[in-house]
């Protein structure tokens, strides 16, 4: 009777054990279902990174969208329709090959405002509750402050989604990203009421390729970048910045091959913890 009983005790116990592990690849997706490796590497992850890029001037889109293809490294992209250096703006139609290039590869996306807007509070008593002020870098607003509600900032989030449903046949994850990588409180919980999650820059995570290249050049950002990144950070950078004379884009590539030395592997956003659909 003994040992009928601790036979099915096994049985129990395997059975539950199987049920755990199907719960967790369930959990993590793809990434869980391969043993917790990154595509693009030939070893078990020692922990996790997730790679964010914002739009910009797109000067580097198209050697980032290499880089990151090269390395089977999949980003997440904070979207704004910014003027481009071919004069046109990064969601017009003119981008819509790239974004579903981008989209096919199994990146994820999220917004950034349509028209890259920095929002700030207002002073007291200047602003009705729930408001706060709104400055648009492009469109017909731009460079006025406005005052905005959780309604305005909610269709201008969502403007971002419609055209890329245009352009791709598919949504962005319900994530955004501020423009300079801060918002007040006010608009950050306007933003959570209509289902997007705002996104922080991180200091650690912080590439730099917004800085002076002639102070911070790019090997002295690389250096930065790989002593000081750890497992759960998110990283920062654009995919093209006007002020900045060397480019950092082409530092992505040993940045991506010394963070997979030191056993981290790359993820998109939705596998965050903070952030997992």
């Amino acid at each position: 009777m003994r040992l009928a009983r601790a036979v099915g005790l096994m049985r129990g116990l395997r059975g539950r054990v199987a049920a755990a592990v199907a719960a967790l690849v369930a959990v993590h997706g793809a990434y869980a279902a391969q043993g917790a490796t990154d595509p693009g590497a030939t070893y078990a992850c020692k922990g996790w990174v997730y790679l964010t890029l914002d739009t910009g001037s797109m000067r580097d889109a198209p050697l980032i969208a290499d880089i990151l293809n090269r390395h089977k490294v999949r980003a997440t992209f904070f979207l704004a329709s910014e003027k481009t250096i071919h004069g046109d703006h990064s969601l017009d139609l003119s981008w819509a090959p790239y974004w579903r290039s981008r989209a096919a590869e199994g990146h994820r996306f999220g917004s950034h405002t349509f028209d890259h807007v920095y929002l700030r509070e207002g002073r007291a008593g200047q602003i009705p509750v729930g408001g706060f002020m709104a400055r648009p870098q492009f469109g017909e607003a731009a460079g006025k402050d406005q005052v905005w509600n959780a309604g305005e900032l909610c269709r201008e989030l969502r403007r971002v989604d419609q055209r890329f449903r245009e352009m791709t046949g598919q949504g962005l994850d319900p994530i955004w990203r501020a423009p300079g990588g801060k918002a007040p409180v006010v608009a950050m919980e306007a933003a959570a009421g209509c289902g997007f999650r705002h996104v922080h820059w991180a200091d650690a995570g912080f590439l730099g390729d917004e800085l002076p290249s002639d102070k911070f050049p790019n090997d002295r950002l690389l250096a930065q970048a790989l002593s000081r990144i750890r497992s759960g950070d998110i990283l920062m950078a654009h995919l093209g910045i006007w002020s900045r004379k060397d480019p950092f884009a082409p530092m992505l590539d040993p940045l991506i091959a010394g963070l997979r030395k030191k056993g981290l592997c790359f993820a998109t956003l939705d596998h965050h913890p903070d952030y997992r659909r």
